[in-house]
């Protein structure tokens, strides 16, 4: 394995074991210099830094980074990208996040380098149970930003509601959109809007998103844990309704 790819491998290694606690793997990449680091620590160690009865220590092993460059050959024959933290292309605001994704896996025509930092983002978010009054101010409000001197990447979660209403309308309106998505990257949430995501995913300089490994279920914290991604990528939000 050479040394580029090794790299994103054992990233990908270590997003599945600290995931759901990423300032765990930051600490760790920043006190041993980098992800590969960490895999070539020996047993004596690994028992100092995490302690005898670690939950992690035996998982920071040869058979996690052999998964990890299993899920990274199947992913990129399926035609899904990776990005490690580490990579120029990540984006800039979501780096300066204390939690961020030390992977993002990325489903898009367009490449990872073009995707992120070229134009200003905006989030549009909002209630599931979006009104009438909602839909079309949600319409009206994209649709103009197309129309902006420099044109603004549409963010959002691609759930019910606000989150497509803002998707479809930045496509319409020839906006590029990217949506975060709060499964794995082999999976679409809620399944019902499988179209709209290839869709999304085959427009230029769009792209579904995900810090999650294949596999991830919607649960309520891959939810929560979804938004900071959508808040950490945009330098503005703008909120269609929610309840109270």
């Amino acid at each position: 394995m050479d040394s580029e790819k090794r790299a994103i491998v054992c990233a990908i290694a270590l997003n599945r074991i600290f995931g759901f606690e990423p300032k765990c793997s930051h600490s760790i990449i920043s006190a041993l210099g980098s992800a590969e680091a960490v895999f070539d620590m020996d047993r004596e160690q690994l028992v100092q830094i995490f302690g005898p009865y670690s939950k992690y220590r035996d998982k920071i092993c040869p058979a996690s980074v052999e998964q990890a460059e299993e899920e990274y050959e199947s992913l990129r024959e399926r035609g899904f990208q990776m990005m490690s933290i580490f990579d120029g292309a990540y984006p800039a605001l979501l780096k300066d996040c204390p939690d961020a994704p030390l992977v993002l896996y990325i489903r898009s025509q367009t490449p990872m380098a073009e995707l992120f930092g070229k134009a200003p983002a905006v989030a549009v978010v909002g209630t599931r149970d979006m009104s009438p009054y909602g839909r079309e101010w949600c319409m009206r409000l994209v649709g103009e930003l197309a129309h902006a001197p420099v044109k603004p990447v549409i963010v959002s979660g691609l759930a019910l509601g606000v989150d497509i209403t803002a998707h479809l309308s930045a496509l319409d309106a020839g906006l590029a959109t990217i949506a975060v998505s709060p499964v794995g990257i082999d999976e679409v949430y809620p399944r019902c809007h499988s179209k709209h995501a290839a869709r999304i995913a085959s427009s230029p300089g769009s792209a579904v998103i995900t810090d999650y490994p294949p596999g991830t279920a919607p649960l309520p914290v891959t939810f929560l844990r979804r938004n900071r991604i959508i808040a950490g990528l945009s330098g503005s939000t703008i909120l269609i309704e929610s309840r109270v």
